[in-house]
């Protein structure tokens, strides 16, 4: 944990560990922590900070002219600065295909989030139009799916802040469409948090990363649909699906199971493949001290406060 001239305040996430700088500016550094069904797991992942943080600087450089966005730079491998904004207590999840939570709501009701589903889908299918399906942001225990006219209601939202904060989803879910379709990649769903600060919306946080998107491989795809094959996914639900398996859902006296060296460095693998599929470049570990990440933090703090 750093310390900082005029910090104001101190926020660790599941993932990241937020500093707030006289108020105004958002220091996030991305650890190499893992969650899924909203634990923090037992052992750190190899590098998983530096993709978390690379994909989501160069998502939110190549989807700026959509939204305005919180980033102003990046300055160490696993950090980002930034506006701080007053959040929205909500996550906009954009779904593109049915899978995940979506298909094991699909079991018994055909509806989510006051979306209707259409009848006839199978696993993975492809929604006729992506679906928006919102939950509140929980900053302690599990998310919970919520309506739009719920939102609205209980004031998470006005309705012409909800129908910007769609408006914005949908186009940034597109352009992740379009990113990963030209990578050889479908992105199947994913989640955008926004906030404001006066009367701007602002997109938050990481976007299009693999804790927050699931990708498939677009090759063999629409044959592994017609096949009945399970899909090839880039992303963390291969974690989620290992926890499934060891009896563990994040329910209440469940144990998180042991996590071997060998599955350590598999999803270490995992990450770092998605980075190259999906930015395109090799992906090149870099491993600096704390007080070099400190250092770097000052300078580019100083350049903007």
């Amino acid at each position: 944990m750093f310390s900082f001239p005029n910090q104001s305040s101190f926020y660790k996430g599941k993932v990241r560990d937020v500093y707030t700088i006289n108020n105004s500016t958002l220091v996030m550094v991305a650890s190499n922590r893992i969650s899924a069904f909203d634990v923090i797991l037992s052992r750190e992942i190899p590098y998983k900070g530096q993709v978390l943080n690379q994909i989501a600087a160069w998502m939110l450089d190549v989807t700026k002219d959509i939204c305005p966005n919180w980033l102003l730079s990046s300055p160490a491998p696993t950090v980002s600065i930034g506006k701080k904004c007053k959040p929205f207590a909500i996550e906009m999840v954009v779904r593109g295909n049915l899978v995940g939570h979506a298909w094991r709501t699909y079991q018994t009701q055909k509806h989510l989030c006051g979306v209707e589903m259409p009848n006839g889908m199978k696993e993975n299918d492809f929604f006729p139009n992506p679906i928006i399906t919102p939950s509140t942001k929980a900053h302690e225990g599990h998310d919970e799916d919520i309506t739009a006219d719920e939102i609205i209601s209980r004031g998470l939202a006005t309705a012409e802040e909800w129908k910007i904060l769609c408006n914005y989803a949908q186009a940034l879910f597109a352009r992740g469409q379009s990113i990963a379709a030209s990578r050889g990649l479908i992105l199947a769903d994913t989640k955008y948090e926004f906030g404001k600060i006066d009367d701007t919306i602002y997109l938050m946080d990481e976007i299009h990363t693999p804790d927050s998107s699931r990708y498939f491989y677009l090759d063999g795809f629409v044959e592994r649909q017609i096949s009945g094959e399970r899909q090839l996914q880039l992303s963390k639900e291969f974690v989620r699906e290992w926890l499934i398996a060891n009896n563990f859902m994040g329910k209440e006296g469940q144990t998180v199971p042991e996590m071997s060296d060998d599955w350590i460095n598999t999803i270490s693998g995992r990450y770092i493949d998605l980075y190259e599929k999906l930015i395109g470049e090799k992906f090149i570990p870099q491993s600096i001290s704390d007080d070099e990440t400190y250092q770097l933090i000052l300078e580019s703090v100083n350049t903007i406060v």
